[in-house]
């Protein structure tokens, strides 16, 4: 489908920007699929059994919320950790189709679209069943990270 360029907000929120680099530079997310999409709302993925049931945070266990007043819900391409409720982050992720203020204090933001637009819109368009699971794979192939402000010593 094409690239998402994203930025991440190491400054805010530096254990789910910790965790979420470290899945990708160790290949994590490489070949899961995006399993939840709803149009005008958000897509789903960074469980790597594809069942949108599964993954875990680089502790191998759960890890707390994140909540910074500056981070808000308010634009397309807000990329938030998903979770099961409150201190519940894994590896799941979601990047928002548009504003979602509801969302605020309940999800922790990591960063933002930047770039691949197009992409994103593509991807919205995809066709779903009832339970929003895309009937055609969206497969995440693979992350370049082309500067982590998180690492030791950067």
């Amino acid at each position: 489908m094409g690239d998402l360029k994203l930025e991440i907000h190491c400054d805010y929120v530096p254990k789910a920007a910790e965790n979420f680099l470290a899945l990708c530079a160790s290949g994590y997310y490489d070949g899961s699929q995006f399993h939840r999409n709803i149009k005008g709302f958000m897509i789903q993925g960074g469980d790597p059994t594809n069942t949108g049931k599964g993954g875990t945070s680089i502790w191998g266990k759960p890890f707390p919320d994140e909540f910074v007043s500056e981070l808000k819900h308010n634009a397309r391409g807000v990329v938030s950790m998903a979770n099961k409720g409150l201190d519940t982050n894994g590896s799941q992720f979601f990047v928002c189709y548009q504003k979602q203020a509801h969302l605020n204090n309940k999800y922790t933001i990591i960063g933002r679209v930047i770039s691949g637009w197009e992409t994103l819109a593509t991807m919205e368009k995809v066709p779903v069943d009832e339970k929003y699971k895309p009937l055609a794979p969206i497969t995440l192939q693979s992350v370049t990270i082309h500067a982590n402000p998180c690492a030791t010593g950067a």
